[in-house]
């Protein structure tokens, strides 16, 4: 041991660091906050959300019924999506349809296997954690939008429709359990 070193300049170095470091996304996800879903409010997405907003508040999140209503309302979702990042369809990838090989642009053809169809899927891979933080949040509110609405059923649903790892799944359910929500 070296007794002429005193750590307690590196260590309150280290806590300044980490302190910046956390109101850096303090401050991200207030300008989250306060920018939320705003094109919500405009006259692209509006007019789809005064029809729909009452018929999916009646219906259970992943039903037929609520794809159907989604299907119906699909010119405003895409504008949503590529207009808030807090969704993982903000980020996507083309899956060839052939050899379910993954591209991060819509090729033309499969240099695997020169399939020519792909499908196009939402990519949670794509985000940073800003963007998961917000992504929860919205889950959590979204669920007190239906009169059956469940966030641990929203997660197990997600989780398959998004390809969302075990832990990060987990992570979730523990912030729910912490935060006693």
């Amino acid at each position: 041991m070296n007794k002429d070193y005193d750590s307690t300049n590196d260590t309150t170095v280290h806590i300044q660091n980490v302190q910046e470091y956390i109101y850096k996304i303090i401050h991200d996800l207030w300008e989250r906050s306060v920018h939320h879903d705003k094109s919500k409010l405009q006259s692209y997405e509006k007019p789809f959300l005064d029809i729909f907003t009452p018929k999916l508040k009646g219906c259970t999140y992943g039903s037929d019924e609520y794809k159907r209503y989604l299907k119906e309302m699909q010119v405003a979702i895409d504008h949503h999506y590529q207009n808030n990042r807090h969704h993982p369809e903000h980020f996507k990838y083309w899956e060839c349809n052939g050899c379910f090989t993954k591209y991060k642009v819509n090729p033309l053809v499969c240099k695997m296997c020169g399939y020519s169809q792909f499908t196009e899927r939402p990519n949670i891979s794509g985000m940073n954690l800003i963007d998961i933080i917000e992504m929860f949040c919205d889950w959590m509110a979204a669920t007190k939008r239906n009169t059956d609405g469940d966030i641990h059923k929203s997660i197990e649903i997600n989780k398959d429709r998004f390809e969302m790892s075990d832990d990060l799944a987990e992570i979730f359910k523990n912030t729910i359990r912490d935060l006693n929500w």
